[in-house]
């Protein structure tokens, strides 16, 4: 829970919002087990002053809590969907029903739409390449056939592994898309800038740290550098790692033809857990000088003095994405799962002792909680690992993973820690305190000074968010717990 200072802060966040704020986005994933009701996550934009917000679908909740509150938004079509896209009948379907339907005075700004996610990220292996574009072009001619092209544009999303520089030359200004995909790069962004869209790309400063210990830390961040790199072509000094990616893709549209072409950043933030990097006190930091760059419209050195057009991510926490990339990957959210702040951040970017506005009346299950049976018989506890491998399968153990703030306790920490988690995903049912005799329930809080045992909200999505499927579990996860039960139990 957030200390007196911090929720002092918020409050008077509430009052006086951030002017700023009006210049950034937030991407608004929903990819949780309990979901926050819209109407409250739309209160917590308005609250905080925050004019744009990114979707990663175009669910009707959303889309229907954003009308007539003059928010921008970027509503997105998955990547599952593209193949459907490259039909135009079907896209324009897709655009009547999803765009067309909210353009009325008093209705929903979208602004963009998101033609899949990263559909070019290498480890997909090539999956979306034949799609991507026709889909593309298809959603851009409905939205024209529509009436809708002047105000609305088709862009797509991608991951930063689209570019690259050189192995023999590896700086900025010798930045050039992928070779196996130049060409098709090379029509897309043509396309983009005929069509009068942005080319949007997600960038993560993080991801450069994460497995890989050599990075120098401080070149992730934004105030100074021991180790900068040093473009031999241009003479550019680079201090971090965004200006140096931003301005890789710079040179390489200017290769392909479209210098000109605007870019809009459409992921870029910080995790909070489930790495030894993904810590609170480093997404306070990042935040910090990246909000006080964009607010100063300080640009990139190719770009230089150029407002940029920035979603962070993320606004809430997501219990059940995927962590196939890492454990990070349920952390990126300013705000809990709750919808309350993590860390000062002033959005004007001017250094302020602030934080976000959190979201307003939530609701929770009741103050109970499901931990380890030490009472339980001593049969029992050969049981022990299987049963928190059961829990960790359909529930999120990530903040038990090394380097998170979990990480650390004894055996009894770590299969209380499971069970719970366990409990609320499952809306506290007491058949979800089992676990073949060895849980109980409680009233009295587990909680460490670093550990949060979670309650759950209270929400009718809750059900919804489940029928997704059990979370993917990170075997090394379980390793980990299963190895501090062997030290203490054994």
């Amino acid at each position: 829970m957030a200390d007196s200072r911090l929720l002092a802060a918020v409050l008077l966040v509430a009052v006086v919002g951030f002017p700023a704020a009006e210049a950034l986005g937030v991407n608004w994933g929903t990819m949780a087990s309990h979901q926050l009701p819209p109407s409250t996550v739309v209160r917590m934009l308005q609250d905080n002053g925050i004019k744009k917000v990114k979707l990663f679908d175009a669910d009707s909740g959303p889309l229907g809590a954003l009308a007539g509150t003059g928010i921008e938004v970027m509503v997105a079509i998955p990547n599952v969907m593209l193949d459907m896209m490259t039909d135009y009948d079907t896209a324009r379907e897709w655009v009547h029903k999803n765009v067309s339907a909210y353009s009325f005075d008093g209705g929903v700004n979208i602004k963009y739409v998101a033609v899949g996610n990263e559909p070019f990220l290498s480890s997909l292996n090539g999956t979306f390449l034949n799609v991507t574009f026709p889909a593309l072009q298809n959603i851009q001619r409905a939205l024209n056939d529509a009436g809708l092209g002047d105000t609305i544009k088709a862009t797509v999303p991608l991951n930063a592994d689209v570019y690259e520089s050189p192995k023999d030359t590896p700086v900025p200004s010798a930045g050039r898309f992928r070779a196996e995909i130049n060409g098709l790069m090379t029509e897309i962004v043509q396309f983009l800038n005929q069509s009068g869209a942005p080319f949007t790309v997600n960038i993560y400063p993080y991801l450069s740290l994460y497995g890989n210990d050599d990075f120098p830390l401080d070149f992730a961040f934004f105030d100074g550098t021991t180790s900068p790199v040093v473009d031999t072509a241009t003479g550019i000094s680079y201090t971090n790692v965004f200006d140096a990616n931003f301005d890789t893709l710079v040179s390489a549209l200017a290769a392909a033809g479209v210098g000109g072409l605007p870019v809009v950043v459409g992921e870029v933030g910080w995790p909070t857990d489930g790495d030894k990097h993904a810590t609170a006190a480093y997404a306070q930091r990042f935040y910090a000088g990246l909000l006080k760059k964009l607010a100063a419209n300080a640009g990139t050195p190719l770009r230089a003095n150029q407002y940029v057009e920035v979603y962070l991510f993320s606004l809430i926490d997501e219990d059940v994405k995927s962590i196939a990339p890492g454990n990070f990957e349920r952390h990126w959210g300013m705000t809990r799962y709750d919808g309350q702040p993590k860390y000062y951040m002033d959005l004007s970017g001017q250094g302020r002792n602030t934080a976000l506005a959190g979201a307003r009346g939530v609701e929770y299950l009741p103050r109970e909680w499901c931990v380890l049976n030490t009472n339980s018989p001593p049969d029992n506890m050969s049981r022990l690992g299987d049963n928190v491998g059961y829990a960790c399968t359909y529930a999120d153990c990530t903040s038990l993973s090394y380097g998170s703030t979990c990480n650390g306790m004894d055996a009894a920490g770590n299969a209380s820690y499971a069970f719970n988690a366990y409990f609320q995903v499952f809306d506290q049912d007491e058949e979800a305190c089992g676990f073949e005799g060895l849980a109980v329930r409680t009233r009295l809080d587990p909680s460490t000074g670093t550990c949060n045992f979670t309650i759950q909200l209270e929400t009718t999505s809750a059900a919804a968010g489940r029928r997704r499927g059990p979370a993917v579990f990170v075997t090394a996860i379980l390793y980990s717990v299963l190895a501090a039960m062997a030290v203490t139990l054994i």
